[in-house]
């Protein structure tokens, strides 16, 4: 691992074609570097897709690169988590077909994190309060955060694989 600390993160896809789960299990080996072996089943919420998620260990840092390679599918619906490390934040980001990517820094306890500077911005442009509720429902995620629920509760109980950043 490299001096920026080791941190873990789970991937979680909740939907994709089958044709495109084996891509999805090399982009995150080759990320990863060690093989991803992930369990696919049935997706609920998408008659015809399928889901999986793995647990990871790394650098921080991989959650970013994790995401940067699941991007190559404009179809897939994932989430990708990193715990906070020493002197790092921890990060989510969630990626819904339609909505695109949305990021943000989290907590030691995983609450999505809005900074000094966001909120002086957001009261700045935003005067009118339905403005701002909206704009700060953005910040948090909200969106995607609805968009993404039902395929969450469709994965309740799904098998994790475990897989470590090859250093």
């Amino acid at each position: 691992m490299s001096a920026r600390g080791c941190t873990s993160g789970v991937v979680y896809v909740h939907s994709s074609p089958s044709a495109v789960c084996p891509h999805v299990e090399w982009a995150i080996s080759g990320t990863l570097g060690g093989r991803a072996d992930l369990k696919w089943t049935a997706q609920p919420a998408a008659p015809g897709q399928l889901r999986a998620e793995c647990a990871w260990t790394g650098d921080a840092g991989t959650g970013a690169s994790l995401v940067s390679a699941l991007r190559a599918w404009p179809m897939l619906r994932f989430e990708v988590t990193e715990e906070p490390s020493t002197g790092v934040d921890g990060e989510r980001f969630c990626h819904v077909p339609g909505l695109g990517l949305w990021r943000a820094r989290t907590s030691a306890n995983g609450d999505i994190v809005v900074t000094e500077d966001q909120l002086r911005t957001l009261m700045a442009a935003n005067r009118a309060a339905e403005a701002m509720t909206h704009r700060l429902g953005e910040l948090l995620g909200a969106a995607w955060d609805d968009a993404l629920e039902p395929f969450r509760r469709a994965g309740d109980g799904a098998p994790v694989t475990w897989l470590h950043r090859v250093g």
